[in-house]
Parts: structure tokens; sequence; C-alpha cells
């Protein structure tokens, strides 16, 4: 990871799938690795994670946020995880800033880092040096209004902030099945493709992918395809296009395509995809 200042940091938005990834070395990590390398050091990572879903747009803003581990049936080692990043509380003023007069909150002590931030971020920044500040997704908002905020981010990037999303484009754990590892079911494809499609063609035009047909399937809860919304957002604020680091599908029903914002380049690597669900897991309940 290179410590030059730039003018405009990088955005990024992971399919972070199970959380066995943190623990794992598959082609998925082995890219979030290349990406965390191949960024200018961040004074500070905002993330907008699937798992912080409530009713209300905030921010964190303890000094020393808690390692959350928001899932249960897991192997102890996972529990064991802990992602000790310091918290960077001036900035959800600066986000309060630059979104106004959108109102958010500051989050003082219920929240922390949960595993959709802190799966990704161990194989992209393991040293867990950088300050970590989280986003909420207002649950009671429209697709709509997270494209908008997304777009009022795009100052932060100038002032050295990696703007980190984090879900998954399709995430049905009603249809996870655990014999289909690296594959997806046709109707996951058809939209991860569309999805694909417009995010590399005019990402502003991500909030209408609910008229896709198989959106219900694809997004039976918004929680996991909203973050995908913010990086969105940050495009179509500077005009830029977005760039797939790197794609699949896992279970059936999960789509790991991961978009880079400003960092051009697929990451490939000779490794194999999804970890396997422990059998303990069950997968339509277990937050993944």
């Amino acid at each position: 990871m290179s410590d030059d200042t730039v003018s405009t940091m990088p955005a990024v938005f992971f399919g972070h799938g199970s959380p066995m990834n943190a623990l794992e070395v598959n082609r998925y990590t082995a890219a979030w690795r290349a990406f965390g390398r191949s960024v200018p050091r961040p004074r500070a990572i905002l993330v907008v994670s699937a798992h912080w879903y409530i009713g209300a747009t905030a921010v964190t803003a303890m000094p020393r946020p808690k390692t959350i581990h928001d899932f249960y049936g897991f192997p102890q080692e996972l529990f064991d995880v802990r992602y000790p990043a310091p918290g960077l509380p001036e900035l959800a003023e600066e986000v309060s800033d630059v979104v106004h007069p959108t109102w958010v909150g500051a989050d003082v002590d219920s929240w922390g880092i949960d595993h959709g931030t802190w799966s990704v971020l161990v194989h992209a920044f393991p040293e867990a040096d950088i300050p970590v500040v989280q986003l909420s997704i207002n649950a009671f908002k429209g697709l709509d209004y997270h494209l908008e905020l997304g777009a009022k981010l795009a100052p932060l990037r100038e002032r050295g902030v990696l703007v980190v999303a984090s879900g998954n484009v399709v995430h049905n754990l009603g249809g996870v099945d655990r014999r289909l590892v690296d594959q997806g079911f046709d109707w996951a494809q058809r939209f991860d493709e569309a999805a694909k499609a417009t995010m590399l063609d005019d990402p502003t035009e991500a909030g209408r992918l609910d008229a896709h047909r198989d959106f219900d399937l694809a997004v039976p809860t918004p929680d996991h395809f909203i973050p995908l919304l913010y990086l969105a957002g940050l495009a179509g604020a500077t005009g830029e296009g977005t760039e797939v680091l790197v794609d699949g599908y896992a279970y059936g029903s999960l789509s790991m395509t991961a978009y880079t914002l400003g960092l051009p380049g697929r990451a490939t690597e000779p490794l194999a995809g999804a970890p396997t669900l422990p059998e303990a897991v069950p997968p339509d309940s277990a937050n993944i």
C-alpha cells in the first residue's frame, strides 16, 4: 500500500459473501488484498456495510470501535477475530457537513465494526492501523435516497477518505444451496449481469434495477444491495466509470462481484472461490 498522497482516493464495492472469507485464502480475498496494496494510504476508511441496517442515517463517532460478531453458528476461530482499527470521531462531522441538509446522527456507543466491514478489511488492510468509520444504511429510505447520498460523499475522496461499500449484488439466503459452492442460479446470473452492465455503462441508473424481472429473487431484502448504490452515486458525481475487481457466485444465490472506482484493472487469481459453509450454519438466518 502506497503512502503517497493523491488528489482523489479510489472507492470500492466489495461483495463480501460468507463471514468465513475472513479466514480464507481464495480468489476473492486475494482480490481484496490486491486492492489494499494498490491504493494510496487513506487518511480514513468510511464503510457502508449491509450489516448496519437501521432506521436512521448515522456514523460511528467513537475513538475505539469494537469488533462486532453479528452472526452465529460459525467456528470459534471466526468469533476470535478482532479488527482493532481506531475510529475517527471528527470524520462524523465531516460526513454531516458534506451531505447537508441530509441529517446524519453520531453514534458514540451502540455500533462499531461489523463483519461486513472487518471480513474484507482483514485482507485489504490487515494491519488495522487506518481509522475506520461506518455509515449506516437507513432502512426507511428508498433506493434514490441512497444513490444521492453516495453522490454527496464525493468530496471526502478529495480529503483522503477511502469510501468502501460492502454487501452483495445478489443476496438470497433462503435460496442458498451448499452444493453450489462456486455457482449461481440462472436468475442470479441474469440479475448480476444486468447490474454489471449498468455499473460499467451508466452507474446512475443502478437505482432502476428494481424493475428487473429477477430483482425480487436477487434482492428479497435490500440491505445487501443498497451499498452498491453508494459506489454508483460516487461514480455519477464525478462522471467516472467503474471497473470489475473480481466476480463470481457462491451457493447459487449470492453474487461475489466487486467494483472499483478510480482504480482500473481486474484482479485475476488462479485460486478457489467461495468457502464451504460450516454444517452448523443455518444460511437463511445466520446474517451472512
